[in-house]
């Protein structure tokens, strides 16, 4: 038995990780004016503020291109791995992971192992991080998803939004028709609800929205300071530094990481965007 993690360009991960040999990337494609991006090759969070603030239109994203991820699988085959967990951002948010079931018998000799994240960035990241230490330990693929799958009942995330209309006009925003009248008067918190971005809380106000969100961290670090806590910011450093700073104040001991969103994710929930929350170590 020889396993590979297989995951996608949305995951934050650290430079070991990306260069880990068990590790393959596979970019997710942007659209900006008909022209494709590869995230992570020639769009990363470097550039790609400067690119979308000069579109014509309203960017799109697509999913990985599927001869591609095959392509990948073979190779890996011919390396001599037997098995490939992939995991994937989450499934409400793309249509990446159901397309995984189309492939899972199109390369004879490997097994594949579609894994839902039900979510991304920073959360999906220490996923893929932890998939890697236990390929290293030499860990069963069935073992492997079974604490994927615990990691993922214990990780939560919130997000503050400077502008809903990005997540309405790209669809991403499940209930976001309930709310469209009112887009002038809240500053929702939302979340992730089985894979799905939903309105946790409507707010009348971003102070309130920040506060609330700080609220919800502190609750969680008072019944598990043993967790992985984040913020994640999408070119709002200011902002994320702000709120690290109140959180640090009242828990010092709190593992709290400043990380940011990569283009995918960033053109999604839109500039000076917010994430926050926690994920089991």
């Amino acid at each position: 038995m020889k396993t590979a993690i297989i995951t996608d360009s949305s995951a934050y991960l650290s430079p070991s990780d990306i260069s880990h040999p068990d590790l393959t990337i596979i970019p997710i494609p942007i659209i900006v004016d008909e022209k494709i991006y590869n995230e992570g090759l020639d769009l990363d969070e470097t550039n790609y503020t400067a690119v979308l603030n000069q579109a014509q239109t309203f960017p799109k994203t697509s999913q990985p291109v599927i001869g591609e991820v095959l392509l990948k699988m073979e190779n890996l085959r011919a390396l001599g791995y037997t098995d490939v967990v992939v995991i994937t951002l989450s499934s409400g948010i793309s249509g990446y992971f159901n397309t995984l079931y189309t492939l899972k018998e199109e390369v004879p000799g490997l097994t594949i192992w579609p894994f839902d994240s039900k979510i991304t960035s920073v959360p999906m990241g220490a996923m893929v991080q932890r998939a890697l230490s236990l390929v290293d330990l030499q860990t069963s693929p069935q073992n492997i998803i079974e604490t994927l799958s615990e990691m993922r009942e214990n990780t939560r995330a919130f997000m503050i939004v400077d502008d809903l209309q990005h997540l309405v006009r790209g669809g991403r925003l499940n209930n976001g028709a309930a709310i469209i009248g009112g887009l002038l008067k809240i500053k929702p918190v939302l979340t992730f609800e089985e894979g799905h971005i939903v309105v946790a809380e409507k707010i009348r106000t971003s102070k309130k929205a920040f506060l609330r969100t700080r609220e919800l961290l502190s609750q969680e670090w008072e019944h598990h300071p043993e967790y992985r806590y984040f913020i994640i910011h999408a070119n709002n450093l200011a902002q994320t530094k702000e709120e690290q700073q109140q959180l640090l104040s009242k828990h010092p001991q709190m593992d709290l990481e400043i990380a940011y969103f990569s283009p995918v994710i960033g053109l999604h929930l839109g500039d000076q965007s917010l994430g926050f929350g926690w994920v089991k170590k």
